[in-house]
């Protein structure tokens, strides 16, 4: 059955939610300074600002999945939509970081509800896999144009307002979406599902919570004891989640996805993907910022061309798919991102923004195919009752993939830095620690230095730096090819699950 114009304005509606959050994700760090200078938050309370938001997002996805196949997909949408567009107003008057926390915290819950529903709608409104390619081809590119769009818009607003005012922009966009979904989105929800269990839920968040929060520390502080047990506590909770998901009738995380070849084998190329990425764009991140020493706008402009190249990658995905099989196109893509990745190799403490920035724009416009069909295929695969714990769990793998390539290759770039870098003799010893310590560390005692002793020990940081790019850079190339291959071997020929069951649509 092909979808008609209801489904299509439908689906501009779904847009919206797509680019909020996106939007809010990179407008952040541009307000930081000035919300820092407005709140006077500690240390620890501005980490639980920029961090608080993605650990709810994590740690809310599976539940909330599962929950709109169980109250209704629109339903859970516009109650999601409705607290998000609340919850941005609290954050735009905070006058507490205490405040500003509890809002970022409750922006993250809402917006834990939106993706899932909105990729789960989408899948039951395009029941044809060419069409249901091409929207979600569309609702990604969506998400990546509000990557693009928030750092312009977030600069213009800061330049000319208050730092709430970056928080305020979703406020429209979510009136928008509450006036228009009712009358434009259908309801679909599984009448079979059962009762949300909420041990689930609660165990679900004490498994997910403590393991993206050790990942997120191991990043920034490297591995000790502390971390180490948060991490294992984490896993073992995650366990005795697995066992009770087995044994329920109706529970919160169907295992029985996993056993679906196409499911299972696109979570894993999504993680693998994520994790990839995750890591290196913080890498390129740190390095246009510190080595290049570009502002953080400036930075951001100059990765405005990655975020329109996954739009291209994603809008071309769906049509290649139908001339040529799709694990061929995620494939070739992934190789063609590989080749991207090690174009990082070229850059150097002394040079190299130019290759950073083409090799992102390759690396991305590789990895557009693989965001698409992976997603299709993840979607596509499940009856469609199951739609939205399927698409929970995609999102699931996406963060936390980006929190563990953060935390790996974040490592393994700052193990590379403290072997590679020659500080000058001339550094008093205090100065020393703090640069061998990270680069960051590096640029704070090169200014307290003399002229040329503090230039020397700044370009021994860059090249330093700039090695654990490169390795991480031929890690990464290595895994994408890795499993570019795997894919296309895994999914050749994968059946999709069989779909005897149709969704149940529920009177508008």
């Amino acid at each position: 059955m092909s979808a008609g114009r209801r489904e299509w304005l439908g689906l501009a509606v779904l847009a919206l939610p797509t680019v909020l959050l996106s939007l809010d994700m990179s407008v952040l760090h541009l307000a930081v300074p000035h919300l820092a200078a407005d709140l006077r938050p500690s240390s620890t309370q501005l980490l639980w600002i920029i961090d608080i938001y993605g650990f709810m997002i994590a740690g809310f996805l599976v539940t909330m999945g599962t929950l709109g196949d169980r109250i209704g997909r629109r339903k859970l949408l516009l109650i999601g939509g409705g607290a998000f567009g609340l919850a941005s107003v609290a954050a735009a008057f905070s006058t507490s970081p205490e405040m500003l926390i509890a809002a970022r915290a409750v922006l993250g819950i809402a917006g834990a509800t939106l993706m899932p529903s909105t990729l789960a709608l989408i899948s039951n409104m395009f029941p044809n896999p060419q069409q249901r390619g091409t929207a979600i081809a569309v609702w990604m590119s969506c998400f990546m144009g509000g990557m693009v769009a928030g750092p312009v818009a977030g600069g213009f607003l800061l330049e000319h307002f208050r730092w709430g005012s970056v928080f305020l922009m979703g406020v429209p966009v979510m009136v928008l979406l509450l006036a228009t979904a009712p009358k434009l989105l259908p309801e679909y929800r599984d009448a079979s599902a059962g009762r949300l269990d909420l041990a689930s839920v609660a165990l679900s968040l004490a498994a997910i919570l403590p393991v993206i929060y050790a990942l997120k520390e191991i990043a920034k502080n490297g591995l000790s004891l502390t971390e180490i047990g948060v991490l294992a506590a984490g896993l073992a909770v995650g366990a005795v989640f697995v066992r009770r998901q087995q044994r329920l009738e109706h529970p919160l995380l169907d295992l029985q996805l996993f056993r679906v070849r196409a499911f299972s084998a696109a979570v894993a190329i999504m993680l693998v993907g994520a994790v990839t990425m995750g890591g290196v764009f913080m890498l390129v991140s740190q390095y246009l910022q510190m080595v290049a020493g570009l502002s953080t706008v400036d930075a951001g402009l100059l990765l405005v061309p990655q975020a329109l190249a996954v739009v291209a990658g994603s809008t071309i995905a769906p049509r290649l798919a139908r001339r040529f099989r799709p694990e061929f196109v995620l494939g070739f893509g992934m190789l063609v991102a590989a080749g991207g990745i090690l174009l990082f190799t070229l850059a150097s403490g002394s040079g190299g923004v130019a290759f950073v920035v083409l090799g992102m724009s390759i690396a991305s416009f590789g990895m557009g195919p693989q965001g698409v069909l992976c997603t299709e295929m993840v979607v596509g695969s499940v009856p469609p009752q199951r739609a939205g714990a399927a698409s929970a769990m995609s999102e699931t793998s996406a963060e936390f993939g980006i929190a563990m390539g953060i935390a790996v290759f974040g490592s393994v770039a700052t193990a590379v830095y403290r072997d590679q870098i020659a500080l000058p003799s001339a550094v008093p010893a205090a100065a020393a620690a703090q640069a061998t310590d990270s680069m960051a560390g590096a640029m704070e005692a090169s200014a307290t230095l003399p002229g040329a002793t503090g230039e020397q020990l700044l370009a021994t940081a860059r090249d330093a730096f700039s090695s654990g790019l490169h390795t991480v850079a031929g890690i990464g190339a290595a895994i994408v090819v890795v499993f570019a291959v795997v894919g296309m071997v895994a999914l050749r020929r994968s059946p999709a699950a069989a779909k005897t069951e149709e969704p149940v649509p529920v009177a508008s």
